[in-house]
């Protein structure tokens, strides 16, 4: 006698299945937890559909510039009007744009996304009608007066906020990532989203923390993803650090010590 189909329990086993599966691999991969904060080191591209939707997605992708080492030429003078040397920074990260399969990834991650250079990557995301513009104040002709960044909230009107980012006049000094956006912008992009979508905010090109960091500030929930080992260890320190001083304006919770997780 042969045992009767259970249609019902044969679904419910491959669903428990699928997601004991799905959870030992996102315990697979290193992941720091600093407050509310929760960073994992390694490919957003394996751990986005591991992780469970949140309100919103603020990031900053490479923008396939090859500007993954800085940028060249001088950042000033110093003292006797001697040229000072940019910069430089090590990998490869920015040789190329992110796959349009990764951009459906991060869209699908969250209903509400603040994308960084969004016009480099026009091709790949919907239309968006609500841009926001940051004006770096830049007095170097050949750079860019600012960064423009796709959103997909509702509206219309572009929004612009002044910052300068420019050499010995950056309000923000002490940059560790080439392109590592100011904490004071990303803070009014999360401004930016509406409400109930602003609670948890994801950013699968993590870079330096500069989105961790401006969530800790804000009370915001976290979570960050960034491939490049050197590059999550400062992230790491950043937000921690951002703990240790934080918003008087903010009633954060009880700081939560650091925890590492590697299971390997």
């Amino acid at each position: 006698m042969t045992d009767t189909y259970d249609p019902d329990a044969n679904s419910k086993g491959c669903y428990d299945l699928a997601i004991a599966t799905m959870r030992e691999k996102l315990e697979s991969f290193p992941v720091v937890k600093i407050g509310d904060c929760t960073l994992y080191q390694g490919d957003c591209r394996e751990l986005l559909p591991l992780l469970p939707r949140v309100d919103a997605v603020v990031t900053d992708p490479p923008y396939g510039i090859k500007q993954a080492n800085g940028f060249g030429g001088f950042g000033g003078f110093g003292g006797m009007g001697s040229p000072i040397a940019r910069r430089q920074y090590d990998g490869q990260w920015d040789d190329d744009r992110p796959a349009p399969s990764t951009f459906f990834a991060v869209l699908k991650a969250a209903p509400v996304h603040i994308v960084w250079g969004g016009n480099y990557f026009a091709d790949m995301l919907p239309v968006g009608r609500k841009w926001l513009f940051w004006d770096k104040c830049q007095t170097m002709p050949t750079y860019s007066d600012g960064e423009m960044a796709w959103t997909s909230i509702d509206g219309v009107a572009t929004k612009r906020i002044v910052y300068s980012n420019n050499g010995l006049m950056a309000r923000e000094k002490g940059r560790v990532h080439p392109t590592q956006k100011p904490v004071e912008v990303i803070k009014w992009s999360i401004g930016h989203l509406p409400e109930p979508h602003n609670k948890t905010i994801l950013d699968p090109f993590m870079g330096s923390g500069t989105t961790g960091v401006a969530c800790v500030k804000l009370g915001r929930k976290f979570i960050g993803i960034e491939l490049e080992p050197k590059y999550f260890d400062i992230a790491c320190r950043r937000i921690e650090e951002a703990y240790k001083q934080p918003d008087l304006f903010i009633e954060a919770e009880k700081e939560k010590p650091p925890e590492q997780e590697v299971l390997l």
